[in-house]
């Protein structure tokens, strides 16, 4: 049996709990929005919201390199300190966040094993207490990463495109059109419903087990393998809004060291909206 390809990538949730006083540690958890960690929350995480936090103020976008070192200098880290981050629904936005601080260039990082779910269930200990750390002077020193973002027009030059395999990482509902979003979050969806001609239907559910932790090397390999999108082809994973497409990014980009994925964050909103682009149902 393999292992992960960056098993450095992932903390189990013992290693945390063991570390939560380490002044080289930074937990956050990452949501769409803060009450989880309000109502209880690792002790020492600090609590970042995916749509204010993470986002340009005006128009859809993330925020830019400098406007992350601010946020990470706002938390405290400095060149020796380590971000850990957590979330609910199996990390979706956590993996969501880990994929963004990668392309901003910020490396030192790594997502919590089962997130929020596995901390948990096995009843370890929380708190709502919110913790302060001093501000620092740190500042990204890597260049953005654009070579695991996809932009629009990359995409529509891609479709048909016998070198590239597009994974539609939504609910088998959504890729066949019956749903333009998930059941919960109704006002966020696209002007049609389908998919991108060619993508295989592979719901990122698929990689996590029932405690939310990733699958084994091997049974990813069979996921990936099975639905023929692991022959060396440009991969470009997409969702609703790229945050489940995230975690399906890190699967295979971290846990299966495959080099060539990208993340279409504009995912269906985006693309599901476009005028005359070619959709499958």
């Amino acid at each position: 049996m393999g292992g992960y390809a960056n098993p450095d990538a992932l903390v189990e949730t013992d290693w945390l709990e063991q570390h939560v006083e380490d002044p080289n540690i930074r937990i956050i958890e990452v949501d769409e929005d803060t009450s989880a960690y309000e109502k209880g929350h690792i002790q020492n995480a600090l609590g970042w919201n995916w749509f204010i936090d993470l986002h340009v103020p005006v128009g859809r976008d993330y925020v830019d390199q400098e406007g992350l070192n601010q946020l990470l200098q706002k938390a405290g880290v400095d060149q020796d300190t380590t971000v850990v981050l957590y979330g609910g629904n199996n990390n979706w936005f956590a993996a969501y966040a880990y994929w963004l601080l990668r392309y901003l260039g910020f490396g030192s990082v790594k997502l919590l094993n089962g997130g929020r779910k596995k901390w948990e269930l096995e009843s370890r200990l929380q708190t709502q207490s919110v913790p302060s750390f001093a501000s620092t002077s740190y500042t990204i020193q890597n260049p953005v990463r654009g070579d695991i973002r996809a932009f629009r027009d990359e995409v529509l030059q891609r479709v048909g495109d016998k070198t590239t395999s597009f994974i539609d990482v939504r609910s088998p509902e959504e890729y066949r059109g019956e749903k333009l979003a998930p059941d919960h979050l109704p006002q966020e969806q696209a002007q049609v419903p389908g998919h991108i001609p060619g993508a295989a239907s592979i719901p990122w559910a698929k990689a996590a087990n029932d405690d939310g932790t990733f699958k084994s090397a091997d049974e990813l390999t069979a996921l990936y393998e099975g639905a023929g999108v692991m022959g060396g082809q440009e991969i470009i994973a997409y969702c609703r809004i790229g945050e489940r497409s995230s975690h399906t990014w890190f699967a295979l980009t971290e846990l299966l060291g495959v080099g060539n994925v990208k993340n279409y964050d504009g995912s269906w909103t985006e693309y599901g909206s476009l005028v005359g682009v070619p959709v499958e149902k």
